[in-house]
């Protein structure tokens, strides 16, 4: 008989007696390759936000900051209008009672405009009270009352004059009533003065600012 080749030796294999099972997945374990992908689809949707949300975020804040500057500017054209006009409310004030403590010569301090443009009355001595007083106002009306660092006179109103007229002839029985007015320049425009105190000295008469006050003098010979 021919030589047979040997039978082939069977490994030999350990077969377990419990069924086997694929692995279960732990509660929260995911696959690393998936989310990898979604990462990435992620990032391609969400470019640029950042920037956008910056972009936005400027442009909010210089909205702001141009609403805080116009409120700071109107803030500060408001102090100035407070500040001019108590100026104008002492100067008014003092020639009123100039003119009350020297009643006797209150014909004297009428001038139909002193001040910005004006010449102040030149005084010395032998001066007379009311010509001291119309030059000491005139200076006033002129900033003297303060001066900057430069020699400037700033302690008054922007182009402030000074007007003294006689209302009310004297008369038996009858007042003598002068109307003293204190006018300059505003920032803002307001309705246009009725007193005529420096009309059309200041460009725009909605500019124009006036006060006045009353001053009556009883007949002294009467």
């Amino acid at each position: 008989m021919a030589n047979l080749p040997p039978p082939m030796m069977k490994l030999a294999t350990t077969v377990s007696p419990y069924p086997t099972f694929p692995r279960r997945r732990e509660k929260g374990q995911t696959n690393r390759f998936a989310s990898f992908t979604l990462t990435m689809i992620a990032r391609k949707r969400n470019a640029g936000f950042s920037l956008i949300e910056i972009m936005v975020t400027v442009v909010i804040l210089m909205v702001g900051l141009l609403g805080l500057a116009g409120l700071q500017g109107r803030a500060l054209t408001s102090q100035m209008e407070a500040y001019q006009r108590s100026q104008a409310l002492i100067l008014l004030k003092d020639m009123s009672d100039r003119i009350n403590a020297n009643r006797g010569n209150a014909s004297s301090y009428v001038v139909a405009s002193i001040g910005t443009g004006a010449a102040c009355p030149v005084t010395g001595a032998g001066s007379s009270v009311a010509s001291t007083d119309l030059a000491q106002w005139c200076n006033a009306l002129l900033g003297a009352a303060e001066s900057s660092v430069g020699g400037a006179n700033v302690g008054a109103m922007i182009g402030a004059r000074g007007c003294i007229t006689q209302t009310v002839a004297p008369a038996s029985g009858v007042a003598t009533q002068y109307l003293v007015a204190v006018a300059w320049q505003g920032l803002n425009n307001t309705a246009v003065p009725t007193i005529t105190c420096g009309q059309d000295q200041y460009g725009d008469e909605a500019k124009r600012r006036v006060i006045a006050l009353p001053v009556n003098i009883g007949c002294l010979t009467c």
